[in-house]
């Protein structure tokens, strides 16, 4: 098949999003204002990355969204939500979250938080009896929600673990695969296998998002789905992101990384480039039970909205001193070690303590994370920024050389580069 040209999406004027102002062009106000060739100088320098991985066939379709200050700078539409069906990206393209959810299900449960219905104190075994894992020596220590939303509860992922782990040998639904059980039947199996390490004393990507969503759903007294809409996407209006996607046609087909081109992925039953067993089927299936951490899909201007209000202190869903705990690295001493040097963490996302060590033109305070799935988004509280960059293509989108391209021609901007 032809390639299409990367330039034939039109791009539109710049214009409202929901966002908290009139929108304008500009990636630092005080930089761009009456500047127009800066705001040029941006979109020629993203473009240019989009386009070189857009032709070279390693992202197959991309929508990305940039706002400064409550202003969308750039937004741009380039490839394939379907390569062989010829449909290309639009902005409405709907792109599967995997652990953008994360951050999501996190706001839901601090929503609960602020109304009494829940306490990061509480154990896990208060909202879940059934879940009490064990260490390996058979002992039963508590486990905390806020040990759950900081990854510090002895949990972990199987693509994490060596061959031959607990998880694998249990086939432990990892929450992307196509496993017909509900909710509880997975956490229960979780529940049977022993913990990596004593709950707090450690710092390790996990499941645990998905045991928070369980206690969502008892601390709201309803699903996980009708808890995150009436707490975070309903109030946002965010429409087109849900645990289930409606509308079929403008969900992205997923890909993953080949050895000279991007592969298209078998519907049912794959694995992504990490070892991650994934069932791109499953954001359609209503018998997929909804993982709080990697079961919702959604667009790039949804979830734009969505940091962009926790960015400006979390109205309408959250106060402002809850919002400002997706900012706050909340680890003491342990790291992030999924990001490389210089991350912490806080309650729903990584968090930049040293950009010198990271090697990162953010400011430190940044927060970020991304799904496996080939997306990727961070957010700069000092320079008012917010970046959005959704993909249909694993890992390209969210690991490596493109989010990291990216990244530094947005800085070369700021900076004068």
């Amino acid at each position: 098949m032809k390639q299409a040209s990367v330039h034939s999406a039109e791009r539109p004027k710049t214009k409202g999003a929901g966002l908290a102002r009139p929108l304008a062009a500009g990636l630092i106000a005080a930089a761009l204002s009456g500047a127009p060739a800066l705001a040029d100088d941006l979109a020629q320098r993203v473009d240019a990355v989009i386009d070189r991985w857009v032709s070279a066939e390693k992202i197959v379709g991309v929508v990305a969204m940039i706002a400064r200050d409550g202003e969308i700078v750039y937004r741009r539409a380039a490839g394939y939500a379907d390569r062989e069906a010829g449909i290309a990206t639009k902005e409405d393209t709907i792109f599967r979250h995997a652990s953008n959810t994360k951050a999501i299900v996190s706001a839901a449960a601090l929503a609960l938080v602020e109304r009494g219905k829940l306490s990061l104190d509480d154990t896990v075994e208060e909202w879940l009896p059934y879940f009490t894992p064990r260490l390996a020596d058979g002992s039963r220590p508590d486990i905390t929600i806020r040990q759950l939303m900081t990854h510090t509860s002895g949990l972990s992922y199987a693509f994490l673990e060596p061959e031959g782990n607990a998880y694998r040998r249990e086939r432990i639904p990892q929450g992307l695969d196509g496993a017909r059980m509900t909710l509880e039947e997975s956490l229960r199996r979780l529940a049977s296998v022993p913990l990596f390490y004593v709950p707090g004393t450690e710092w390790r990507y996990s499941l645990s998002t998905d045991v928070l969503g369980a206690v969502v759903e008892k601390a709201a007294g309803m699903s996980l789905p009708e808890a995150v809409a009436h707490y975070v996407t309903g109030p946002l209006g965010m429409r087109s992101t849900s645990f289930l996607v409606a509308d079929k046609a403008r969900l992205a087909a997923a890909y993953r990384d080949g050895e000279s081109r991007a592969v298209r992925m078998n519907e049912e039953e794959d694995e992504l480039p990490l070892g991650v067993p994934a069932s791109p089927g499953r954001a359609l299936d209503p018998a997929a039970y909804p993982s709080g951490g990697g079961g919702m899909s959604g667009t790039a201007e949804d979830y734009l909205r969505f940091l962009e209000a926790l960015r400006t202190g979390g109205a309408p869903i959250l106060a402002d001193e809850s919002a400002a705990l997706f900012a706050q690295h909340a680890i003491g001493d342990l790291r992030a070690w999924t990001e490389g040097e210089g991350w912490g963490f806080s309650l729903a996302a990584a968090v930049l303590l040293d950009p010198q060590a990271a090697r990162t033109p953010q400011n430190a305070g940044t927060w970020q994370w991304g799904g496996v799935y080939g997306s990727h988004w961070f957010v700069d509280p000092a320079d008012k920024l917010t970046v959005v960059v959704l993909t249909n293509t694993s890992v390209a989108g969210v690991i490596g050389e493109f989010p990291a391209e990216l990244r530094d021609a947005i800085y070369a901007v700021r900076k004068g580069g």
